[in-house]
Order: C-alpha cells, then sequence, then structure tokens
C-alpha cells in the first residue's frame, strides 16, 4: 500500500534529476513539482493516521479482552474461595489402673474423626457445618456414632450483631466451641468440662451474636434443651439429645458474655437455664440452671486456664439422690518454650453434691505437648485421680496425636 502510493513523487524526483543535466526547470515547474510533493506528503500523513487509528483500536480491543478475562479469573477465584474444607483428629491411648475395682482401661483409640464444610454466600451471609465420627467404627452393634454437631448459616445484621440459626455449640465454658486438639493441654478433655458443662454439646435454634469495639461480646440464645433421665442419675452429659428427633416441649435459653479487650486474657461468664430438665417426661423434675465462669491467661511463655461451673436442678427426683447440685472446677497452669509444652492440672467433680456420701471426683494431670507445627501436635500425660470406694479411681498414661487443618 505504501510503495502504490509513493510512486508518483518518485517519478517527480527521477524527472527531475534526469532533466538536471538537459533542461533545468523553469520557477513555474518548481512550483507543480512543490504542490505535488506537498499534496503527497498530505496523502501519507492521512494514511499513516488511519493506520495509528487502526492500531489504536487493536490495543483498545486487545486491553478489554485482557481486562474481561482477568475480571473473570478474579471472579472464579473468589466463588472457590467461598467454600471451604477443613477438619481435625485425635488418636489416643490410655493405660490406666483401676484402684478400686476391675475397670482398668488399656486400649487405643482413634477417638474422633470431623470434618467442617463452611460456604460464604455473600459477604454478610455464611454457611458453617461439622460432621464427626467416633471411634472409627459407626452402626449397629459398633462402639461409634456419626453425627453432625454443627450446621448453622449466620448472617450480619450490621458490623457489631449477627444472627445464626441452625444446629450450634452452645456458648458455654472454654472447649466446647474451640476443641482442636492442638488448641488445649492434656490428651483427654478435662472432666469439668466433660461432666458437668457437658462438653461437646450442641442443640437447635437460634442465636444472636455482637461483638464491640471494646473488648467485650455477647451471646443470646433460644434452643432445643437437655432432657435428664433418672437412669443416668440426672448427669447433664447423658442428658444431651443432640437434635436427633429431639424431644422439645420446653426450650433451653442461654447467654453469655466475654471480655477480650486485653492481650493475652479472657474473662467469660455463661448462663443456660433449661425450662423443663426433663422435657416434661418427669413429674419429679423441674428446671434446671448452669452457671459457668472462666479465665484463660497468656502472658510470654507462661498459660493458664481456671475454671467453675454449677447445675441448680429443681424438683423431688434430683433432691432425693443428691443430683440437684452438680458442680466442678479446674485449674490449669501452663509454661511452653518454643514447640514443647508443659502443664499440671487440678480439677474436681460432683454430679451428687447434695448427697449424704462422698462422691467427689479428684485428679492431678501433669503432662507435655509437643508442637509438630501449630495445627499438628503430640501430647503425654499422667493423671492421678481420689475416688470414693464405690467408683471407679483410675490412675496411669495418656498419649495421644492431634491435628487440625
Amino acid at each position: 500500500m505504501k510503495l502504490k502510493k509513493s510512486t508518483p513523487l518518485f517519478l517527480l524526483l527521477a524527472g527531475f534529476a534526469l532533466n538536471t543535466h538537459a533542461n533545468a526547470p523553469t520557477n513555474e515547474e518548481i512550483y507543480q513539482m512543490m504542490l505535488e510533493l506537498k499534496k503527497e506528503i498530505a496523502s501519507l500523513r492521512a494514511e499513516n493516521q488511519k493506520l495509528k487509528e487502526s492500531v489504536e483500536v487493536v490495543e483498545e480491543s486487545v486491553d478489554e479482552v485482557v481486562i474481561a478475562t482477568d475480571e473473570a479469573i478474579k471472579e472464579q477465584e473468589k466463588i472457590a474461595s467461598r467454600t471451604t474444607f477443613g477438619g481435625y483428629g485425635e488418636l489416643h491411648g490410655n493405660w490406666l489402673n483401676d484402684r478400686n475395682g476391675n475397670a482398668d482401661v488399656d486400649e487405643l483409640d482413634f477417638h474422633r474423626f470431623v470434618l467442617y464444610f463452611n460456604h460464604e454466600f455473600t459477604d454478610r451471609l455464611r454457611f458453617f457445618s461439622e460432621v464427626e465420627l467416633e471411634h472409627s467404627v459407626a452402626g449397629e452393634d459398633q462402639v461409634g456414632e456419626f453425627e453432625l454437631e454443627q450446621a448453622y448459616v449466620q448472617y450480619d445484621l450490621n458490623n457489631k450483631y449477627s444472627l445464626s440459626g441452625g444446629v450450634f455449640l452452645m456458648p458455654v465454658g472454654i472447649l466446647n466451641e474451640t476443641h482442636e486438639p492442638a488448641t488445649f493441654y492434656g490428651v483427654e478433655r478435662n472432666n469439668v468440662e466433660s461432666k458437668i458443662v457437658p462438653t461437646t454439646w450442641w442443640e437447635g435454634g437460634a442465636m444472636l451474636s455482637g461483638k464491640y469495639d471494646n473488648g467485650m461480646s455477647v451471646d443470646f440464645a433460644v434452643s432445643s434443651g437437655l432432657k435428664a433421665t433418672v437412669d443416668s442419675n440426672y448427669a447433664p452429659r447423658s442428658a444431651r439429645q443432640k437434635v436427633g428427633e429431639a424431644t422439645a416441649k420446653s426450650p433451653s435459653i442461654t447467654g453469655r458474655m466475654k471480655y477480650t479487650g486485653l492481650p493475652g486474657i479472657e474473662l467469660a461468664a455463661s448462663i443456660n437455664h433449661q425450662v423443663d430438665y426433663s422435657q416434661d417426661s418427669l413429674s419429679n423434675v423441674d428446671d434446671a440452671t448452669l452457671f459457668e465462669l472462666h479465665t484463660i491467661i497468656q502472658k510470654g511463655n507462661y498459660g493458664l486456664r481456671a475454671m467453675y461451673a454449677m447445675w441448680d436442678i429443681n424438683g423431688s427426683g434430683p433432691k432425693s439422690i443428691g443430683a440437684d447440685e452438680q458442680f466442678g472446677w479446674y485449674i490449669e497452669p501452663s509454661y511452653r518454650i518454643n514447640d514443647v509444652g508443659f502443664f499440671t492440672r487440678y480439677s474436681l467433680y460432683d454430679n451428687l453434691a447434695n448427697s449424704n456420701s462422698d462422691t467427689e471426683i479428684k485428679q492431678w494431670d501433669i503432662g507435655i505437648n509437643w508442637w509438630l507445627h501449630k495445627d499438628v501436635v503430640v501430647k503425654l500425660d499422667y493423671q492421678n485421680q481420689s475416688a470414693p470406694s464405690s467408683m471407679a479411681e483410675l490412675d496411669g498414661i495418656n498419649a495421644g496425636l492431634g491435628y487440625s487443618f
């Protein structure tokens, strides 16, 4: 295209060069040649401008394609990142001697295998779930259970308050909501948060939560409740219904206040009220209330956990055997050097605190945690129990391996 446009100019210059040796051009001829040259230059400029505009259009189209492709990739990545997957597990070994009888324990157990599936629908609406297989094998005549511990939707009402609905862990105690193996000392969960709280405890219902800039947070839940039985001496752990065709004649109301405004310190108080502790199944059982207080302190290498929990149960049935009051407490100092932590714990609990007999169970634990990774831990501890002669008194070694991701 460019050669064709420049041909007249080339012929004009060639003719001018030949005529230089023959007949010199007149002023009029030179003027005409200048006009032709000016026209040719203008034509070339116009062509160059068209080519430049064409290139700019192509460049803009390429840029638009690149931007659109980048945006599409980012949107797909954003959608993919909205769904998350995780879990944790614990392998336990227990070698315990019953000094009061023949209830020795010598076993290896994959105690828990847990998976999380979560999804974020929008920046304000999300879903959480947790499924658990206990003791490796579940089914008829098997020791294990397959359970749905959490399945709830959470919606942010604003920057401070959120509303949750579904199956969720109750906002009580230290371990009930956060119990991944690498987050606590000891192979087994402490007795107070097993026999009194009772961890792990979940219900179905709705919960309003609020978080404030000063470090305070509050939770208020209305949910299904416990269903106590005579056979279990009205113990709260055996009263969990786990939202499996749970009797829901009477609700449960739970409230918690927690303060984390100072670095390394958590202070919390919870209260749970069961409108009818037996879900109207027992005429001699009325309402029940759980009070719980705890603190967590972590300053440098030093740590401390302490907790107190108590049930006040009304009704002639629990009172007749001393189960109208059930309580427990523990204190647990610890010291961590890099990836190795040492702890000791003293705990006491009693599910028949108002009986005329000695029913307290006291226990000392001392042990070590070795974190191979912040989410992978090896545990070893020794426990020494003091229990009434009518109960098992278990002393011995516990070993464990735990992980989360």
